[in-house]
């Protein structure tokens, strides 16, 4: 009895030794010796070799991370391959596997654990558990996607895989380029085609509506909204088609994500474009409208200029707005944003004084519009130049000066500094010309010149309010005279003031007489007086009374 026990005891030993030779054959025999660098100790390391290879196109490799042996051994290699790319497809479009969070021990969530689901995918009414499995292989635990999961691979594919490409060739899905099978290429050209067609088309086909039915009104403004829709309205039809698209070609999850991501952006730059260009059009129309109706009255001035730094507000508020919408995609935006929400004493600081004049300047921009010490069009003296304001930004004022040239002017100084304002409140002027004239001249008669020049003319020029000339100055040699006229602005004025001046002096010198004269008086010499002062008496002459 003790010699048959010993002798199954060796038999076992014997067994064990055989079995513990040939490691590789005890799973998946069929696909040959596992590669050296192919990591199946944890749950995490099998889920991810399995994912990295089969979107490397290596779907031999992903075989040997499934559990074959339900199969022939001659058919492993070929049916493995199959079934990775298929659970490939089927993972990507239903179940999004986040590795990070899966054990990375070997034992997996327990030592008595043998199973770690990855997720569920519902089938026909019923959720198919996606798992993997722990084998002992050699005295070590090996993970593998378990035998029922590769069982019902082929049903799901069926359910969630590609439509069309089990009846293309087979050169469409046999190898990857850069991750995609030649058929997901062929797709993605078609797809991109395709959308950029359609999106024209709809476009074209909506703007027309759009316009037939903003004809009805009487009013332009909307006509140019909708063809300021031209362009913006392509994008989101765009970015809708290729989403739509690129759903049905079943991309690896980085691609989707990508493709996802250019959608988005897409959609928010079409509607940043839009506000863009809705602000400008009504801008310009409440601009002609105003001009139209009022001409060059100080009001219309004051609203252009605040419609020009409104808009000027809002593009600045639609630019940051939409930049901070595309750079929230990105997590590694988002976590600085959010780090540097964290720690916002010193970064906080930092920003804010570095900022200080850009915020002060914008601040005043506003402030300017808001209480118009100066508007577009309006007449200026600046630091000894005249000239009109030409534009008005959230930074700088423009003043075309008389001879053409352009002189910016930082917008603070409308606020810190004094200047002239020629323009604000009423546009009527008075302004002065001065002569000079001998003592000899006629007040009255100039007066009536003025006065001819004024109604005659000047009539043009005039407005009728102001006409004055009087003796502004007694001088010891001349008269200073002042002529005081009157213009409805200060163009007119200036263009007055050059013919009154011109028309007084062409007046003065045809009478010369009135013209300025130097006078010099002789007088008889008086001799010195002698010593005792009677000869001087004598020869004095006898002064006058």
């Amino acid at each position: 009895m003790k010699r048959h026990a010993s002798r199954v005891l060796v038999a076992l030993l014997l067994l064990g030794c055989v079995l513990g030779s040939v490691p590789a054959l005890a799973l998946n025999g069929g696909l040959g010796e596992v590669p050296q660098d192919l990591d199946r100790t944890s749950p995490r390391a099998t889920a991810q070799g399995f994912l990295d290879a089969v979107h490397r196109g290596d779907y031999r490799r992903a075989a040997y991370y499934l559990y074959l042996d339900h199969l022939p051994a001659s058919e492993q290699p070929a049916q493995g391959a199959q079934l990775a790319r298929k659970l490939k497809f089927v993972l990507d479009r239903e179940l999004s596997v986040d590795t990070s969070v899966l054990p990375k021990a070997p034992e997996g969530e327990s030592a008595s654990s043998r199973f770690v689901s990855l997720g569920g995918i519902p089938l026909k009414g019923d959720t198919i558990p996606i798992r993997l499995q722990r084998l002992s292989v050699d005295g070590t635990f090996v993970w593998v996607v378990s035998e029922p999961t590769v069982k019902m691979v082929d049903p799901l594919f069926e359910e969630y895989g590609p439509l069309l490409t089990e009846t293309l060739p087979s050169v469409f899905f046999d190898r990857t380029v850069l991750g995609l099978e030649p058929w997901q290429w062929l797709g993605l050209a078609v797809t991109l085609l395709g959308a950029w067609l359609l999106s024209y088309v709809l476009e074209k086909v909506l703007l027309a509506a759009a316009l037939r039915v903003a004809r009805w009104t009487r009013i332009s403004w909307d006509d140019q909204v909708v063809n300021a829709g031209r362009g913006p309205l392509r994008l989101p039809f765009f970015a809708i088609l290729l989403a739509l698209g690129t759903s049905f070609l079943l991309l690896p999850p980085k691609l989707k994500l990508l493709s996802d991501r250019v959608s988005y952006s897409l959609t928010i730059i079409a509607v940043a474009w839009f506000i863009l260009r809705f602000l400008r059009v009504s801008e310009a129309y409440v601009q002609s409208r105003v001009t139209s109706e009022t001409g060059g009255h100080p009001r219309a001035r004051s609203l252009r200029t605040q419609l020009a730094v409104l808009r000027a507000v809002f593009e600045v508020a639609t630019y940051v707005i939409a930049a901070a919408l595309l750079l929230m995609q990105f997590e590694v935006v988002r976590n600085v944003g959010v780090s540097l929400l964290a720690s916002a004493g010193i970064a906080g600081l930092a920003v804010g004084l570095a900022a200080q004049k850009s915020l002060a300047t914008l601040l005043a921009g506003i402030q300017l519009s808001i209480t118009q010490p100066v508007s577009i069009g309006d007449n200026v003296l600046v630091e000894g130049e005249f000239g009109t304001v030409e534009e008005i930004t959230l930074t700088y004022v423009v003043l075309r000066i008389w001879d053409q040239r352009r002189m910016v002017i930082p917008i603070q100084q409308f606020l810190d500094k004094p200047f002239q304002n020629w323009s604000k409140g009423s546009p009527e002027m008075m302004g002065t010309v001065i002569l000079q004239v001998d003592y000899m001249a006629d007040i009255d008669a100039l007066r009536a010149e003025l006065d001819r020049i004024l109604t005659n003319e000047g009539k043009h020029l005039w407005d009728g309010r102001v006409k004055t000339l009087v003796v502004f100055d007694v001088m010891d040699k001349t008269l200073t005279l002042r002529a005081l006229v009157s213009a409805a602005d200060s163009g007119k004025l200036g263009d007055l003031r050059f013919l009154v001046r011109e028309r007084l002096v062409l007046f003065i010198r045809a009478r010369p007489q009135w013209l300025p004269t130097v006078r010099s008086e002789s007088r008889a010499a008086v001799p010195p007086p002698s010593k005792d002062g009677q000869d001087a008496a004598q020869g004095a002459p006898e002064p006058r009374a």
